[in-house]
């Protein structure tokens, strides 16, 4: 933790500013060890202070580390302010992403100066993972992976999607995980075709599609992976053809993930190969995105980002096809880039499956 706290002062340093505040609790856990959804990070060049209120103090006795521990009562946002106020900063450096309008506006006036938003401060360097953060992410995916195999006999004619997804979630934690990372995604049939439609009512029918997007928390690290599959047989040549063309574009773009390569020309590997196809228009997301203390977080993989892969980076890689009314496809692994390209965590096979 000393390591991370030298390193953001070293950016205020750059920035010019006196003092940082975080509301934010991936930001927080990230500096302090601190597991929990209230509380505060006060840093200046001096000081290293820790807000919560009296139902966590014994927790974070136990967890925070390099940081003085304060309990206080009241508006976490406002009491934060009326310490920096204390400690006798003005430029205080706030992330703008991770703070409501009302919370910069309590903290504004708590402190009695404007604040210095910097976009990226404080989160960016939680891109690249250190050994300990990506032997999480190999566990959180690990359990992840082994859950969905061992729910893969159930999916049985009349099972419904939110029938999967809640049995996927138990399983999860009887396994040992804190829980699901994000709410997964179970769809049958034509509703393949909605990217991230919400499991309902569907029961699974013979010559059905079935994509499952899912992933865990273990030890606050998510795990994120998609597979499609069919169930009985396939529903025509038609998605024979998306599934290929989906699966040749996203091990082309793992083909090119290494250090010093821009984030948007991993993305162009893929959205190039599905354009070429005819289906470009059928592919309207971005190819992937950071994980790590979030589900989603920098980098992203899109035709946008001026991100250049770094070793250590945690990205999905997850191209996908759908055909409004038909159905679609989507494979997704979660890999970290390598010296030399890179480690896909996910074990699953990709090739195109008919469940019985």
């Amino acid at each position: 933790m000393t390591a991370r706290l030298d390193a953001l002062r070293a950016e205020l340093l750059t920035h010019k500013c006196e003092g940082f505040v975080s509301l934010f609790p991936p930001a927080n856990e990230y500096l302090t060890g601190f597991r929990g959804s209230t509380s505060a990070v006060l840093v200046t060049p001096k000081e290293a202070v820790f807000l919560c209120d009296f139902r966590y103090t014994e927790q974070a006795g136990e967890q925070v580390v390099g940081f003085q521990v304060e309990e206080v009562a009241g508006s976490i946002d406002v009491k934060a302010g009326e310490y920096m106020a204390r400690f006798g900063v003005d430029r205080v450096a706030v992330e703008p992403g991770t703070l409501t309008l009302a919370q910069s506006l309590r903290l504004e006036k708590a402190l009695g100066a404007p604040l210095c938003p910097i976009d990226g401060i404080g989160v960016d360097a939680r891109q690249v993972k250190s050994p300990e953060e990506q032997e999480k992410l190999r566990a959180s995916t690990a359990l992840a992976e082994a859950a969905l195999a061992s729910l893969i006999p159930t999916l049985q004619p009349g099972i419904t999607e939110a029938e999967f997804v809640a049995q996927l979630e138990f399983e999860f934690k009887k396994r040992g995980a804190f829980g699901a990372s994000f709410d997964p995604i179970a769809l049958f049939g034509s509703r393949s075709s909605l990217p991230h439609g919400m499991p309902g009512n569907k029961g699974l029918e013979h010559g059905d599609i079935v994509l499952l997007d899912l992933g865990c928390i273990l030890e606050s690290y998510c795990s994120d992976l998609t597979r499609t599959f069919v169930f009985g047989t396939i529903p025509g040549a038609w998605f024979d053809e998306i599934y290929h063309v989906t699966l040749t574009a996203q091990l082309a773009a793992l083909d090119a993930i290494r250090p010093g390569v821009p984030c948007r020309e991993v993305d162009a590997v893929a959205r190039d190969i599905i354009s070429d196809a005819g289906y470009g228009k059928y592919f309207g997301h971005g190819l992937g995105h950071g994980v790590g203390l979030e589900i989603h977080e920098a980098p992203r993989l899109n035709q946008h980002s001026d991100t250049i892969l770094e070793a250590g980076m945690a990205v999905t890689v997850e191209p996908g096809i759908y055909l409004p009314g038909k159905g679609g496809v989507r494979i997704e692994d979660l890999v970290l880039v390598t010296a030399s390209g890179c480690e896909i965590l996910t074990q699953l096979p990709k090739e195109l499956k008919v469940l019985a």
